[in-house]
């Protein structure tokens, strides 16, 4: 996903934050190529086991992996990454489009250097590292509570949505990810939602797919069935002169039996049931 993003305003924020917390802080399109980051180098000990190419990987895996989860839940993720160090990670939505996302990291979250030094040394040991450097390195680090961290993590959900209400970070609008979001919005509930969103786009079923699992994290068919089923629990509490019948149409069902089976696959409860739960 390519972002709007005003460079000046974006570097002066992460200064901010990272001159409040001493936590460096980066931006990541959604496709988690990095951005800009303030301070543009990693930590030293971050440095060291980036050296090795599975350290490298390892990071790289581990900021991906976070990221999908902050993305899944929509909200602040912290973790421990493989190396010991903490870090957190906020998705930027824009609607329900993701437009990137902001992690703060490599904070030093022990007691004091020896705990920090024995922990990231044990659980780095896999790694071809030169042990006196990332030593050196690690006393170098400022041993942080975990309270300070959560007051952090609570900036950087702060920051995130200041991105998002300042429009620093806005969505082009001629990109295919505004159009398909803007399609299926208006269009999911039709027999042949995802072929005709391919022609309304001009894209083949993979591209289509991509896009679809860029955005929402899902594949076309599972967005729209995800649009179909909130359609179907709204008007099911709130249209009770409606029948079930009636609904599964506006839903987008056209076979009754198929969307009692969906409902109850979905949402654990039939339609009657989930209607006279609430």
């Amino acid at each position: 996903m390519i972002s709007i993003f005003d460079p000046d305003k974006l570097r002066d924020l992460l200064k901010d934050y990272y001159e409040l917390t001493r936590i460096r802080i980066t931006v990541f399109d959604g496709n988690l190529s990095e951005l800009v980051s303030y301070p543009e180098d990693v930590a030293p000990y971050c440095a060291v086991i980036r050296s090795n190419r599975a350290g490298f990987e390892a990071c790289m895996r581990c900021d991906r992996e976070a990221c999908e989860r902050a993305a899944k839940k929509r909200g602040t993720h912290i973790y421990r990454c493989h190396a010991g160090l903490t870090e957190a990670v906020t998705p930027l939505y824009v609607g329900d489009v993701l437009a990137g996302y902001l992690l703060c990291g490599h904070a030093f979250v022990y007691e004091d250097h020896k705990e920090g030094i024995a922990a990231v040394e044990r659980l780095t040991e896999d790694l071809d590292l030169d042990r006196t450097l990332l030593r050196k390195a690690l006393r170098t680090a400022r041993p942080m509570g975990e309270g300070f961290v959560r007051s952090a993590a609570h900036i950087l959900h702060a920051v995130a949505s200041f991105l998002i209400l300042e429009r620093m970070a806005a969505l082009k609008e001629d990109l295919l990810a505004v159009r398909l979001n803007a399609y299926l919005s208006s269009h999911f509930t039709e027999k042949n939602c995802a072929s005709e969103a391919g022609a309304h786009l001009g894209v083949g079923k993979t591209k289509l797919y991509e896009l679809s699992r860029q955005l929402y994290g899902r594949g076309i068919a599972a967005r729209i069935r995800a649009l179909r089923m909130e359609k179907a629990k709204s008007l099911l509490l709130e249209r009770r002169d409606l029948t079930v019948a009636e609904i599964a149409s506006l839903s987008g069902y056209a076979d009754y039996n198929y969307f009692i089976t969906v409902f109850s696959r979905e949402t654990g409860k039939t339609p009657g049931a989930f209607r006279n739960s609430r």
